[in-house]
């Protein structure tokens, strides 16, 4: 029963729902379900914890990624029941299709380029001089 219950819960959050719909697609790591989601990183965390407890999916690290798959179901028939099922429910959701739309436009390293340049534009660094290549102390003093 605690096993069933554990699912259940995992997949009662339209953003825990909507994260396994976009694991469907491909592999992601927090940075790109974060922006898919418009949500903070911390909670895109907590969401991916709850997801994996509940066996529906799986992280391997990769560097200083952490990738994150759709589990096949194997370590529970209720995980395994409801991924299948999971896999032709909301294919006509509005929301659902709109993520999916954009998650071509979803990578790792935009998203990086993005927020380094956010970083770089309110310290007030031009782009032809990113501060991955200084230290913050040594942009400030500028």
């Amino acid at each position: 029963m605690d096993t069933f219950l554990t699912v259940m819960k995992a997949l009662s959050d339209p953003n825990r729902v909507k994260i396994v719909k976009l694991l469907q697609a491909r592999s992601l790591c927090v940075c790109e379900v974060r922006s898919a989601l418009g949500i903070s990183q911390p909670s895109a965390s907590k969401h991916l914890r709850i997801l994996e407890k509940a066996g529906l999916v799986y992280s391997l690290r990769d560097g200083l990624w952490v990738n994150y798959f759709l589990a096949e179901g194997d370590a529970s028939p209720y995980v395994a029941s409801l991924l299948g099922n999971l896999r032709h429910w909301l294919r006509e959701d509005a929301e659902v299709q709109a993520l999916l739309d954009r998650l071509p436009d979803i990578r790792r390293e935009t998203i990086q380029d993005e927020e380094r340049s956010a970083i770089n534009n309110s310290m007030g660094i031009h782009r032809a001089d990113p501060i991955c290549c200084r230290s913050v102390k040594e942009a400030k003093a500028q």
